[in-house]
This record gives C-alpha cells, structure tokens and sequence, in this order.
C-alpha cells in the first residue's frame, strides 16, 4: 500500500484537470482497501474509489481519501460450452480484451477500447455497439464495507439496466468490487446490429475482426485522453416516452431511436450536434469539433469550465427539444458525489 498526502489527481483522472486531494492511497490487495476504510487515522474522513478516473471530474479539491484500486489478476477456467474468467477489479478493461482475444476467446469485442477498469464496469454496466456488460457477466464480487468480508452476487443479482446497476443504487456506498466473473460461449455468435458493424458484417468473421472495426470507428471519433483531456461520453443517451418521440419526429424526420422497454433511446450526440454546439468553447472546455458527445480539455480547463459548459449544452438541448440530459461522467465535490445542477446551485448561495 502506497500512501501519500496532498497529491494532485491530475495523473489519477483522464480529464487532466489539476485538483488536490487530502490523501492518496494506491491498494494492490483486499486487505489494503480494508486497511483504508478501517484505520482510525482516516476513519472520519469521506472516502472515494477510483479506477482509472476516466469517467470522474473533480469539481473542488477533495477534503477526504482517494483510494485507486490497483487489484490484478486474471483465471481463465473452460467447462462444456463456455469459458470463465475471473478478472480483478483493477485490471484495465481495454487490456482484458485484447487479452481474451490473444486467447481466442470472443464475446468482449465490441466492448474493446472502452476506458476504465473491470471493477468499474458493473457499476455503470458499460456498453457499446449492441453489448452491454450485463451480457457477459455471470458474478461480480465485493468487499461489503459493514463487516469487510467478501461476498458474491449474481448477475441477475446486480440488478443491470441502461448505465445503471445495484451498485448506483442500493449498494451505493456499501461496497468496493474487487473481481467480476465473466461467461463466454465458446460458439461465437457476433452481435453485428448497430449500423457501422452491421455495413460491414459480411467481413466480420472474427471476434478479432469486429474488435479492429471497433477499436478504428472509437478513435475516429473520441479524442485519445492521452492527448487532450476528456472524460468519453459526457451525457447518457436519453430515453424518452413513445409520445416525446413521435412529437420531434415529426418536427425532426431525420432523427432515429431505439426502442426499449421503457421508451425511445435517441442520441444525445444527435441532440447536441443540432444545436450547434460542436466547437463550442468555455474558457479552455471545449465540445469536441468532430463528436459532440465528448466534452474536452483543451489544455487550460478548469473544473468550472467544464460545469459552465455542461450547463450551457443541457440548458440549449432542453429549450430546443424538451429532452433533460443526464450527465454520465461522475461529479465529486470536496467530500462527495453530486450531480450538476446541485453543483451550480450551491455555487450561487
């Protein structure tokens, strides 16, 4: 366990903005997160996990402890039909695919490149191109911060919906993951329905080749975080009502959704580019030129910079459209995480 006092999250964080925290730890066992929540010296003081910070922006210095969740390992065990991996939640989640497909194992392909590590993929249940993470999740076990014994949940268990699981939910809070099972059928089948892979499909004959399309369509359109600041898609894709969508479609006949069991899923990128918000800049938070989903740091951002910007996108899409954008990128305040509109009406007391 590594400890250290007043660090600067700016490497901690894909958004790149300068923000202290209190305490750093960096955990590379169970017991060292135990330890951490435990120890009398930091007891008291708000706690917050953190994988690799790529979907996090810090709006103030953090008056508490960062613990960066460095767990590693990987088990690989076959049985009739199927494979089954055992993946510590620190493992980087881009790497694990490419390492199932170095094995020969498909299923996680259209997840490829997607940022963060594999604890934090049950948290959101991560999705791209028609696979979400629900799909290929047979468990996800946790430390239970009440008793700090380890325990298990199913995937039925964890409660999965759109960018929602149990653990935004009920276990908010309560539990830090520490490994996730995963379940792959050995007899490929590649889920080609979203409109760039199915243009394509007669030459995806591979979970290889469906990772390589993947991987080249993201970094077409998501800046690298390496080389400008971003935290990927900052607003979830809203779901509205059968009525809400017909009403813009017939202002909008150009605009597509997606049917789900709750309403239409239409693309907040879509909502946003409409507006003609690409480019827009507030001082250095810029809205990406090329994808009008990703809000990035051109160099100077501060954290308020990106909360003006976020503000000024919401407010432009609910005027035009009627839709209410929800932030996906996670908002952490000096002692705790907060949503955006709360953000900004404390800041006006």
């Amino acid at each position: 366990m590594n400890v250290n006092d007043n660090v600067n999250l700016k490497p901690f964080h894909t958004f790149g903005i300068d923000m202290p925290c209190d305490t750093l730890i960096e955990a590379t066992t169970i017991e060292d997160i135990a330890q951490a929540f435990q120890s009398m010296e930091w007891i008291r003081k708000p706690k917050l996990l953190l994988g690799k910070g790529s979907n996090v922006l810090f709006t103030e210095p953090y008056q508490g402890v960062v613990i960066v969740n460095h767990l590693q390992g990987k088990t690989l065990t076959e049985k009739e039909g199927h494979y089954h991996l055992n993946i510590s939640g620190g493992e980087d989640w881009p790497s694990l695919v490419d390492w199932t497909l170095e094995q020969g194992i498909g299923g996680l392909e259209n997840l490829a490149l997607i940022p963060g590590c594999a604890g934090s993929a049950p948290i959101q249940n991560i999705g791209a191109y028609g696979v979400e993470f629900k799909d290929v999740c047979e468990y996800v076990d946790y430390l239970d911060l009440a008793d700090f014994k380890v325990k298990r949940l199913s995937a039925a268990e964890c409660c999965f919906s759109y960018r929602d699981s149990i653990f935004k939910q009920a276990l908010y809070n309560k539990v830090v993951i520490t490994a996730v099972g995963l379940v792959l059928s050995k007899e490929w089948c590649p889920n080609l329905s979203y409109g760039p892979l199915a243009a394509h499909k007669d030459l995806l004959n591979t979970p290889k080749s469906v990772s390589d399309l993947v991987c080249e369509i993201r970094r077409s359109k998501l800046p690298d975080p390496a080389v400008m600041g971003n935290a990927g898609s900052f607003f979830k894709n809203p779901i509205i009502s059968h009525e809400h969508y017909q009403q813009l479609k017939i202002a909008h006949p150009e605009m597509s959704g997606y049917e789900t069991e709750v309403g239409v899923k239409i693309a907040a990128g879509w909502l946003i580019d409409r507006c003609g918000l690409k480019g827009h800049q507030v001082g250095g938070a810029q809205v990406h030129p090329q994808q009008a989903l990703v809000l990035v740091n051109t160099g100077t951002a501060s954290a308020k910079d990106v909360l003006d910007l976020a503000w000024f996108i919401k407010q432009s899409v609910k005027t035009k459209y009627g839709v209410e954008l929800e932030h996906e990128v996670r908002f952490f305040t000096a002692t705790e995480e907060s949503k955006l509109d709360v953000i900004l009406q404390e800041s006006e007391r």
